[in-house]
């Protein structure tokens, strides 16, 4: 089992804070917030899926948003009133890390929901890397691009 420090060091000490300590990083200063490449998006802390760049989306909100996980199950959603304010934070399954927080206004085109996450809890695998990765399974998400 990974200690605190193992994954602090492993992970960095921003993705730390995020995925265990709910923190937040600035707008407009995470790796993918302008980033459009082709792949899919994983828990920084445990590799699992979360989402895919077709989900993906410019909501000018400073943070990375999807309009959806690439499947439902894969994240948790949990009441958050934290700073006064009424939100849907939202947890990867598995590893239970503070990935960000579900709003309503999203896409209407794609089901309204605007997953806004930060880049720190998040880990970018290229398209052409999915295989090597060991996540294979997931290339049928791109057959039809």
């Amino acid at each position: 089992m990974e200690t605190s420090d193992e994954l602090k060091q492993r992970i960095g000490e921003l993705s730390y804070e995020v995925t265990q300590h709910a923190a937040t990083e600035s707008p407009f200063t995470g790796e993918y917030d302008d980033f459009f490449e082709k792949g899919i998006y994983v828990d920084i802390v445990s590799g699992e899926v979360l989402f895919s760049s077709l989900d993906k989306f410019n909501s000018g909100c400073g943070w990375p948003a999807f309009s959806k996980p690439i499947e439902n199950r894969m994240v948790t959603n949990h009441d958050d009133s934290s700073y006064g304010m009424r939100r849907v934070e939202v947890k990867s399954r598995e590893a239970g890390s503070h990935l960000g927080h579900v709003f309503s206004d999203g896409p209407k085109e794609a089901g309204g929901l605007r997953y806004c996450i930060n880049s720190a809890a998040l880990k970018f695998i290229p398209y052409d890397q999915m295989e090597k990765e060991g996540y294979a399974q997931w290339l049928t998400l791109f057959d039809e691009t």
